[in-house]
Protein backbone atom coordinates (compact mmCIF):
# COMPACT_ATOMS: atom_id res chain seq x y z
CA UNK A 1 0.00 0.00 0.00
CA UNK A 2 1.37 3.53 -0.90
CA UNK A 3 2.15 5.92 2.22
CA UNK A 4 -0.43 8.68 3.38
CA UNK A 5 -0.64 11.11 0.76
CA UNK A 6 -1.44 14.80 1.84
CA UNK A 7 -5.14 15.34 1.07
CA UNK A 8 -6.22 15.73 -2.35
CA UNK A 9 -9.33 15.97 -4.84
CA UNK A 10 -9.62 15.27 -8.21
CA UNK A 11 -10.24 18.29 -10.18
CA UNK A 12 -12.55 16.62 -12.49
CA UNK A 13 -14.51 14.13 -10.79
CA UNK A 14 -14.76 13.96 -6.52
CA UNK A 15 -12.82 11.05 -5.78
CA UNK A 16 -10.22 11.74 -3.19
CA UNK A 17 -7.52 10.63 -1.29
CA UNK A 18 -9.36 8.52 0.81
CA UNK A 19 -8.20 5.79 -1.53
CA UNK A 20 -5.00 5.63 -0.50
CA UNK A 21 -3.52 4.48 -4.17
CA UNK A 22 -5.24 7.18 -5.71
CA UNK A 23 -2.92 9.03 -8.53
CA UNK A 24 -3.03 12.61 -10.29
CA UNK A 25 -2.31 13.73 -13.27
CA UNK A 26 0.05 17.51 -14.25
CA UNK A 27 -4.26 18.72 -14.11
CA UNK A 28 -5.29 17.28 -11.56
CA UNK A 29 -7.44 14.73 -12.64
CA UNK A 30 -6.90 11.26 -10.69
CA UNK A 31 -6.22 8.11 -12.35
CA UNK A 32 -9.88 6.70 -11.78
CA UNK A 33 -11.57 8.91 -13.93
CA UNK A 34 -9.23 9.09 -16.40
CA UNK A 35 -9.37 5.25 -16.99
CA UNK A 36 -13.14 5.50 -16.83
CA UNK A 37 -13.24 7.80 -19.76
CA UNK A 38 -10.53 6.70 -21.99
CA UNK A 39 -11.11 2.80 -21.13
CA UNK A 40 -14.41 1.92 -19.60
CA UNK A 41 -17.12 4.11 -20.86
CA UNK A 42 -16.46 2.36 -24.37
CA UNK A 43 -18.20 -0.42 -22.86
CA UNK A 44 -21.26 1.71 -21.93
CA UNK A 45 -24.44 2.29 -24.04
CA UNK A 46 -23.31 3.58 -27.01
CA UNK A 47 -26.51 4.13 -29.19
CA UNK A 48 -27.49 2.03 -31.88
CA UNK A 49 -24.76 0.20 -31.71
CA UNK A 50 -24.80 -1.18 -28.55
CA UNK A 51 -28.91 -2.44 -29.62
CA UNK A 52 -27.63 -4.32 -32.00
CA UNK A 53 -25.59 -5.84 -29.25
CA UNK A 54 -28.20 -6.33 -26.90
CA UNK A 55 -30.26 -8.03 -29.96
CA UNK A 56 -27.53 -10.39 -30.83
CA UNK A 57 -27.37 -11.18 -27.03
CA UNK A 58 -30.90 -12.11 -26.62
CA UNK A 59 -30.79 -14.28 -29.42
CA UNK A 60 -27.56 -16.04 -28.06
CA UNK A 61 -29.36 -16.66 -24.53
CA UNK A 62 -32.53 -17.78 -26.37
CA UNK A 63 -30.32 -20.11 -28.63
CA UNK A 64 -28.59 -21.63 -25.59
CA UNK A 65 -31.94 -22.22 -23.74
CA UNK A 66 -33.27 -24.25 -26.23
CA UNK A 67 -34.98 -27.64 -24.91
CA UNK A 68 -34.48 -25.97 -20.84
CA UNK A 69 -36.99 -24.68 -18.53
CA UNK A 70 -35.21 -21.39 -18.50
CA UNK A 71 -33.06 -19.45 -20.92
CA UNK A 72 -31.34 -17.17 -17.45
CA UNK A 73 -30.81 -17.05 -14.27
CA UNK A 74 -31.48 -13.38 -12.58
CA UNK A 75 -30.65 -12.78 -8.70
CA UNK A 76 -32.94 -10.45 -7.42
CA UNK A 77 -31.92 -8.71 -4.43
CA UNK A 78 -34.86 -6.13 -4.51
CA UNK A 79 -32.51 -3.13 -5.65
CA UNK A 80 -33.04 -0.67 -8.60
CA UNK A 81 -30.79 -2.70 -10.86
CA UNK A 82 -31.64 -6.12 -10.15
CA UNK A 83 -35.31 -4.99 -10.73
CA UNK A 84 -35.11 -3.41 -13.65
CA UNK A 85 -32.32 -6.70 -15.52
CA UNK A 86 -35.43 -8.90 -14.56
CA UNK A 87 -38.19 -6.88 -16.55
CA UNK A 88 -36.19 -6.13 -19.77
CA UNK A 89 -35.62 -10.18 -19.46
CA UNK A 90 -39.19 -10.31 -19.48
CA UNK A 91 -40.08 -8.03 -21.61
CA UNK A 92 -37.39 -9.76 -24.42
CA UNK A 93 -39.19 -12.55 -24.36
CA UNK A 94 -36.79 -14.80 -21.99
CA UNK A 95 -37.86 -17.55 -19.63
CA UNK A 96 -36.38 -16.02 -16.51
CA UNK A 97 -35.67 -17.90 -13.32
CA UNK A 98 -34.96 -15.30 -10.32
CA UNK A 99 -33.26 -16.38 -7.21
CA UNK A 100 -32.52 -14.70 -4.14
CA UNK A 101 -29.60 -15.23 -2.06
CA UNK A 102 -30.76 -15.03 2.05
CA UNK A 103 -28.18 -13.72 3.84
CA UNK A 104 -30.57 -12.55 6.83
CA UNK A 105 -30.15 -8.86 6.16
CA UNK A 106 -33.54 -8.64 4.02
CA UNK A 107 -35.04 -5.32 4.39
CA UNK A 108 -38.55 -5.24 4.31
CA UNK A 109 -38.62 -2.88 1.34
CA UNK A 110 -36.63 -5.86 -0.46
CA UNK A 111 -38.83 -8.42 0.31
CA UNK A 112 -41.69 -6.67 -0.97
CA UNK A 113 -39.95 -5.46 -4.11
CA UNK A 114 -39.03 -8.88 -4.79
CA UNK A 115 -42.35 -10.26 -4.46
CA UNK A 116 -43.88 -7.29 -6.62
CA UNK A 117 -41.87 -8.08 -9.51
CA UNK A 118 -41.94 -11.86 -9.75
CA UNK A 119 -45.28 -11.87 -9.29
CA UNK A 120 -46.04 -9.08 -11.98
CA UNK A 121 -43.75 -10.41 -14.32
CA UNK A 122 -44.90 -14.35 -13.87
CA UNK A 123 -41.44 -15.11 -13.32
CA UNK A 124 -40.59 -18.56 -11.34
CA UNK A 125 -38.26 -17.82 -8.17
CA UNK A 126 -36.33 -19.06 -5.97
CA UNK A 127 -34.45 -18.70 -2.91
CA UNK A 128 -31.49 -19.55 -1.44
CA UNK A 129 -30.80 -19.71 1.92
CA UNK A 130 -27.49 -19.54 3.63
CA UNK A 131 -26.67 -21.22 7.32
CA UNK A 132 -26.87 -18.26 9.54
CA UNK A 133 -25.15 -18.92 12.77
CA UNK A 134 -22.07 -20.05 10.15
CA UNK A 135 -22.49 -16.84 7.78
CA UNK A 136 -22.50 -14.73 11.22
CA UNK A 137 -19.47 -16.00 12.28
CA UNK A 138 -17.79 -15.38 8.69
CA UNK A 139 -19.16 -11.43 8.77
CA UNK A 140 -18.17 -11.19 12.70
CA UNK A 141 -14.25 -12.21 11.02
CA UNK A 142 -14.16 -10.26 8.69
CA UNK A 143 -15.07 -7.46 11.01
CA UNK A 144 -12.42 -8.50 13.31
CA UNK A 145 -9.77 -8.31 10.31
CA UNK A 146 -10.67 -4.84 10.29
CA UNK A 147 -10.60 -4.02 6.54
CA UNK A 148 -13.21 -2.59 4.29
CA UNK A 149 -14.16 -6.20 2.76
CA UNK A 150 -17.23 -6.53 5.47
CA UNK A 151 -19.59 -7.12 2.57
CA UNK A 152 -16.86 -9.75 0.61
CA UNK A 153 -19.06 -13.02 2.42
CA UNK A 154 -22.04 -11.77 1.28
CA UNK A 155 -19.96 -11.37 -2.34
CA UNK A 156 -19.35 -14.70 -2.66
CA UNK A 157 -22.37 -16.50 -1.73
CA UNK A 158 -23.99 -14.34 -4.31
CA UNK A 159 -21.78 -15.56 -7.21
CA UNK A 160 -21.58 -19.27 -5.87
CA UNK A 161 -24.90 -19.04 -5.21
CA UNK A 162 -26.27 -17.87 -9.00
CA UNK A 163 -23.59 -20.74 -10.60
CA UNK A 164 -25.62 -23.37 -8.26
CA UNK A 165 -28.59 -22.88 -9.61
CA UNK A 166 -27.68 -22.34 -13.02
CA UNK A 167 -26.15 -25.17 -13.17
CA UNK A 168 -28.79 -26.86 -11.25
CA UNK A 169 -31.03 -26.55 -14.72
CA UNK A 170 -28.23 -26.52 -16.95
CA UNK A 171 -28.60 -22.79 -17.47
CA UNK A 172 -25.66 -21.51 -19.30
CA UNK A 173 -26.50 -17.74 -18.65
CA UNK A 174 -26.73 -15.63 -15.80
CA UNK A 175 -27.97 -12.30 -16.02
CA UNK A 176 -25.99 -9.33 -13.56
CA UNK A 177 -27.56 -6.43 -12.38
CA UNK A 178 -23.50 -4.95 -12.74
CA UNK A 179 -23.29 -2.08 -14.83
CA UNK A 180 -20.89 0.55 -15.83
CA UNK A 181 -23.28 3.68 -15.69
CA UNK A 182 -23.52 2.95 -12.20
CA UNK A 183 -20.22 0.89 -10.58
CA UNK A 184 -17.38 2.12 -13.81
CA UNK A 185 -15.42 3.27 -10.71
CA UNK A 186 -14.77 1.50 -7.72
CA UNK A 187 -10.92 1.69 -6.10
CA UNK A 188 -9.59 -1.61 -4.88
CA UNK A 189 -8.69 -0.49 -2.01
CA UNK A 190 -12.26 0.48 -1.12
CA UNK A 191 -13.20 -3.23 -2.02
CA UNK A 192 -10.64 -6.29 -3.18
CA UNK A 193 -11.27 -9.15 -4.71
CA UNK A 194 -14.26 -11.29 -2.96
CA UNK A 195 -12.93 -14.16 -5.14
CA UNK A 196 -9.38 -14.46 -3.35
CA UNK A 197 -9.34 -17.50 -1.54
CA UNK A 198 -6.26 -17.25 0.27
CA UNK A 199 -7.39 -13.77 1.58
CA UNK A 200 -10.77 -15.12 2.83
CA UNK A 201 -9.56 -18.14 4.42
CA UNK A 202 -6.47 -16.48 5.96
CA UNK A 203 -9.56 -13.88 7.96
CA UNK A 204 -11.44 -16.69 8.28
CA UNK A 205 -8.78 -18.97 10.37
CA UNK A 206 -7.13 -16.03 12.22
CA UNK A 207 -10.57 -13.94 13.15
CA UNK A 208 -13.20 -16.80 12.77
CA UNK A 209 -14.93 -19.41 15.08
CA UNK A 210 -16.41 -22.64 14.56
CA UNK A 211 -16.67 -24.80 11.50
CA UNK A 212 -17.74 -23.31 8.41
CA UNK A 213 -19.64 -26.48 5.87
CA UNK A 214 -22.28 -25.53 4.00
CA UNK A 215 -21.28 -21.71 2.89
CA UNK A 216 -20.75 -21.70 -0.95
CA UNK A 217 -16.85 -20.15 -1.66
CA UNK A 218 -16.41 -19.09 -4.89
CA UNK A 219 -12.92 -18.50 -5.60
CA UNK A 220 -11.05 -18.03 -9.21
CA UNK A 221 -10.86 -22.35 -9.74
CA UNK A 222 -14.79 -22.73 -9.17
CA UNK A 223 -15.09 -19.69 -11.56
CA UNK A 224 -13.07 -21.35 -14.07
CA UNK A 225 -14.80 -24.47 -13.85
CA UNK A 226 -17.83 -23.01 -14.48
CA UNK A 227 -16.47 -21.14 -16.93
CA UNK A 228 -14.77 -23.31 -18.87
CA UNK A 229 -16.24 -27.04 -18.06
CA UNK A 230 -19.61 -25.79 -17.44
CA UNK A 231 -19.72 -23.34 -20.07
CA UNK A 232 -21.97 -20.49 -17.69
CA UNK A 233 -21.35 -16.94 -18.71
CA UNK A 234 -22.42 -14.07 -16.73
CA UNK A 235 -23.96 -11.36 -18.79
CA UNK A 236 -24.02 -7.31 -17.61
CA UNK A 237 -27.00 -6.38 -19.88
CA UNK A 238 -27.33 -2.96 -18.67
CA UNK A 239 -24.41 -1.97 -20.55
CA UNK A 240 -26.20 -2.05 -23.45
CA UNK A 241 -29.42 -0.28 -23.04
CA UNK A 242 -30.06 3.18 -22.08
CA UNK A 243 -29.47 3.50 -17.90
CA UNK A 244 -30.46 6.64 -15.94
CA UNK A 245 -31.18 5.75 -12.17
CA UNK A 246 -33.38 7.92 -11.55
CA UNK A 247 -35.61 7.41 -15.09
CA UNK A 248 -35.32 3.57 -14.22
CA UNK A 249 -36.92 4.29 -10.28
CA UNK A 250 -39.49 6.03 -11.78
CA UNK A 251 -40.37 3.32 -14.08
CA UNK A 252 -40.22 0.62 -11.41
CA UNK A 253 -42.74 2.75 -9.24
CA UNK A 254 -44.96 2.86 -11.74
CA UNK A 255 -44.67 -1.17 -13.04
CA UNK A 256 -44.88 -2.81 -9.98
CA UNK A 257 -45.42 -0.01 -7.47
CA UNK A 258 -41.61 -0.34 -6.06
CA UNK A 259 -40.46 0.76 -2.80
CA UNK A 260 -37.70 2.87 -2.16
CA UNK A 261 -35.06 1.78 0.30
CA UNK A 262 -32.74 4.86 0.17
CA UNK A 263 -29.29 4.89 -1.39
CA UNK A 264 -27.64 2.34 -3.70
CA UNK A 265 -27.27 -1.19 -2.34
CA UNK A 266 -29.39 -0.10 0.86
CA UNK A 267 -32.01 -2.53 0.27
CA UNK A 268 -29.68 -4.65 2.56
CA UNK A 269 -29.65 -3.60 6.28
CA UNK A 270 -26.41 -4.50 7.05
CA UNK A 271 -24.91 -3.37 3.63
CA UNK A 272 -26.63 0.10 4.41
CA UNK A 273 -24.64 -0.06 7.49
CA UNK A 274 -21.32 -1.13 6.13
CA UNK A 275 -21.27 1.39 3.01
CA UNK A 276 -22.44 4.15 4.93
CA UNK A 277 -21.75 4.10 8.35
CA UNK A 278 -19.19 1.66 8.85
CA UNK A 279 -16.51 2.25 5.87
CA UNK A 280 -17.29 6.42 6.41
CA UNK A 281 -16.00 5.84 10.30
CA UNK A 282 -13.23 3.68 10.21
CA UNK A 283 -12.13 4.27 6.93
CA UNK A 284 -12.97 7.86 5.38
CA UNK A 285 -14.88 6.10 3.02
CA UNK A 286 -17.79 7.59 1.51
CA UNK A 287 -18.96 5.20 -1.48
CA UNK A 288 -21.28 8.03 -2.97
CA UNK A 289 -17.94 8.93 -4.24
CA UNK A 290 -17.14 6.42 -6.22
CA UNK A 291 -21.03 6.31 -7.80
CA UNK A 292 -21.08 10.47 -7.78
CA UNK A 293 -17.90 10.30 -9.53
CA UNK A 294 -18.82 7.78 -12.61
CA UNK A 295 -22.42 9.83 -13.26
CA UNK A 296 -20.56 12.85 -13.39
CA UNK A 297 -18.55 11.02 -16.45
CA UNK A 298 -21.48 9.95 -18.16
CA UNK A 299 -22.77 13.25 -17.75
CA UNK A 300 -25.70 12.38 -15.23
CA UNK A 301 -24.42 14.27 -12.17
CA UNK A 302 -22.54 18.07 -12.26
CA UNK A 303 -19.22 17.80 -10.23
CA UNK A 304 -20.85 20.88 -8.28
CA UNK A 305 -23.92 19.23 -7.37
CA UNK A 306 -21.89 16.12 -6.44
CA UNK A 307 -19.91 17.90 -4.00
CA UNK A 308 -22.85 19.68 -2.55
CA UNK A 309 -24.13 16.44 -1.60
CA UNK A 310 -21.10 15.16 -0.65
CA UNK A 311 -20.99 17.69 2.35
CA UNK A 312 -24.11 15.56 3.88
CA UNK A 313 -23.08 12.66 6.01
CA UNK A 314 -23.52 9.10 3.94
CA UNK A 315 -25.35 7.99 6.65
CA UNK A 316 -29.12 9.05 8.65
CA UNK A 317 -28.25 9.83 12.26
CA UNK A 318 -32.04 9.17 13.53
CA UNK A 319 -31.60 5.66 11.73
CA UNK A 320 -28.07 4.76 13.08
CA UNK A 321 -29.41 3.59 17.07
CA UNK A 322 -32.10 1.42 15.47
CA UNK A 323 -30.27 0.08 12.67
CA UNK A 324 -27.03 -0.54 15.27
CA UNK A 325 -29.41 -2.11 17.73
CA UNK A 326 -30.52 -4.75 15.11
CA UNK A 327 -27.46 -5.70 13.78
CA UNK A 328 -25.96 -6.10 17.32
CA UNK A 329 -28.88 -8.33 18.19
CA UNK A 330 -28.66 -10.68 15.03
CA UNK A 331 -24.52 -10.76 15.25
CA UNK A 332 -24.92 -11.64 18.75
CA UNK A 333 -22.29 -8.72 20.38
CA UNK A 334 -23.24 -6.09 23.22
CA UNK A 335 -23.03 -2.35 22.19
CA UNK A 336 -19.18 -2.23 23.85
CA UNK A 337 -18.05 -4.63 22.02
CA UNK A 338 -20.45 -3.66 18.94
CA UNK A 339 -17.81 -0.36 19.62
CA UNK A 340 -14.80 -2.16 19.72
CA UNK A 341 -15.39 -3.63 16.80
CA UNK A 342 -15.78 -0.44 14.78
CA UNK A 343 -12.65 1.23 16.97
CA UNK A 344 -10.03 -1.40 15.84
CA UNK A 345 -6.87 0.13 13.56
CA UNK A 346 -8.25 0.07 10.35
CA UNK A 347 -6.14 -2.33 7.85
CA UNK A 348 -6.51 -3.36 4.39
CA UNK A 349 -6.21 -6.52 2.40
CA UNK A 350 -2.27 -5.55 1.91
CA UNK A 351 -2.00 -6.36 5.75
CA UNK A 352 -2.92 -10.00 5.20
CA UNK A 353 -1.57 -12.84 2.43
CA UNK A 354 -3.15 -12.49 -0.48
CA UNK A 355 -2.61 -13.78 -4.35
CA UNK A 356 -3.26 -10.76 -5.62
CA UNK A 357 -0.66 -10.83 -8.41
CA UNK A 358 -1.22 -14.41 -8.82
CA UNK A 359 -4.92 -13.15 -9.45
CA UNK A 360 -3.64 -10.69 -12.02
CA UNK A 361 -1.79 -12.94 -13.79
CA UNK A 362 -4.80 -15.17 -14.27
CA UNK A 363 -7.29 -12.53 -15.23
CA UNK A 364 -5.44 -10.80 -17.85
CA UNK A 365 -3.64 -14.36 -19.41
CA UNK A 366 -8.04 -15.37 -19.51
CA UNK A 367 -8.44 -12.03 -21.06
CA UNK A 368 -5.48 -12.35 -23.39
CA UNK A 369 -7.10 -15.87 -24.40
CA UNK A 370 -10.56 -15.27 -25.10
CA UNK A 371 -10.62 -11.70 -26.12
CA UNK A 372 -13.12 -12.74 -29.26
CA UNK A 373 -15.76 -13.24 -26.69
CA UNK A 374 -16.68 -9.69 -25.67
CA UNK A 375 -19.94 -10.10 -25.80
CA UNK A 376 -21.58 -9.40 -22.56
CA UNK A 377 -18.70 -8.84 -20.39
CA UNK A 378 -18.38 -6.24 -17.62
Amino acid sequence: MSGKKIYQICTRCVMDTSDPDITFNQKGECNHCTEYLTKRIQHNYQGAKSDVVFKQLISKIKQAGKGIKYDCVVGLSGGVDSSYVASICKKNGLRVLGVHVDNGWNSEQSILNIKNVTQTLNIDYESYVLDWEEFKNIQLAFLKASTPEAETPTDIALLAALHIVANKYNVKHIISGGNLAAEGILPKHWHYDAKDKKYFNYILKTFGTGTVKTFPFFGFTTEIYYKLIKKIKIIYILNYVPYIRNNVIDELKKEFNWQCYGTKHHESIYTKFIQSYYLYKKFGIDYRRATFSTQICTGELSRQYALKLLETLPYNQQNYKTDTEVINKKLGISKHQFNDLINLPPKWYSHYPNQQKTLKFIYNSYRKLFKKEKLGNF
